[in-house]
């Protein structure tokens, strides 16, 4: 089963719940719980694991054309073809050129051209990593290449991770509501969002609720930092009958803790019950 994190704004706690999952989860199905971290531009998870042993990267690449300038007639079809304006034709300066920040692989100047001038050749996407842990069947991870805006095709290889092997895969997806979540969640069987109990938490919320439902996706809340802000966002959820998960309290001796990279140490009693209710409720989902 997949269950994807994500979170309609960054800061909301989402990294913290999404290893807290990954723990207590593990604790319960025996380290049968896998964590991909599908935020490539900025993958943080592993910070928590200074001892985490790699196992494997590899590099990876994308497809994209180049342009033999003796076969190209400047014709201009390719670029019609290309939705993400990505050649540049300029007919009288028998000028072309590929921006490879702008292709995103998908073929269609290859079907345009009549007359053989483009060639498939590899563009560097980023990299793979796989890491064992002291407690779970180990993260992955997909680091973008630097200067690359190709997050959705590296979240696309990353999630073939999967290990088919365990009970759980976690998807760590990266924060708002645009193309790399969607990417991240569109395989998920449930999601879990987190949120804040404050106005711009309550805010991008509203967003990527109004995301998941569109495309589907079964999901519930977990309201971090619980008893900081106002009480709106529990009153939008329950007009809305949005399945509450649980609520995180917050506490300042935990986001210290947080701060040394210490997430497993010392787990405040309050906060361990209320994952151990969180996963009760998983549970019922999972199995």
């Amino acid at each position: 089963m997949q269950i994807a994190i994500a979170s309609g704004k960054g800061g909301t706690g989402k990294t913290t719940v999404t290893l807290n999952l990954y723990y207590f989860l593990s604790e319960k199905y025996n380290n049968q719980v896998q964590l991909i971290d599908c935020d490539v531009e900025e993958p943080n998870d592993l910070l928590f694991f200074p001892q985490a042993k790699k196992e494997a990267e590899k590099k990876v690449f994308t497809i994209v054309p180049e342009i033999d300038k003796t076969k190209c007639t400047y014709c201009k079809k390719c670029v019609e073809w290309c939705e993400f304006n990505a050649i540049s034709i300029v007919t009288k300066l028998k000028f072309a050129e590929v921006n490879y920040e702008l292709c995103h692989s998908c073929g269609a100047c290859f079907e345009a051209c009549s007359f053989d001038a483009l060639k498939q050749i590899q563009h560097p996407l980023g990299s793979i990593s796989d890491y064992q842990t002291y407690f779970g069947a180990g993260i992955s991870e997909g680091r973008l290449e630097i200067g690359s805006a190709m997050q959705t095709a590296l979240i696309k290889k990353v999630k073939k991770q999967t290990d088919s092997k365990q009970k759980i895969t976690l998807l760590d997806a990266p924060p708002g509501t645009s193309c790399p979540v969607v990417e991240t969640v569109s395989t998920a069987d449930y999601v879990v969002l987190v949120t804040e109990p404050t106005p711009f938490g309550l805010h991008d919320l509203k967003i990527t609720v109004e995301l998941l439902k569109e495309i589907h996706k079964p999901f519930g809340v977990v309201v971090n930092k619980a008893g900081l802000g106002n009480d709106d966002i529990y009153r939008f959820l329950e007009e809305n009958n949005i399945g509450l998960l649980g609520k995180i309290p917050f506490s300042k001796a935990y986001a210290e803790n947080y701060s040394r990279g210490a997430l497993f140490e010392n787990i405040p009693n309050e906060i361990e019950q209320s994952y151990h209710s969180i996963i009760g409720k998983l549970a019922t989902i999972i199995n």
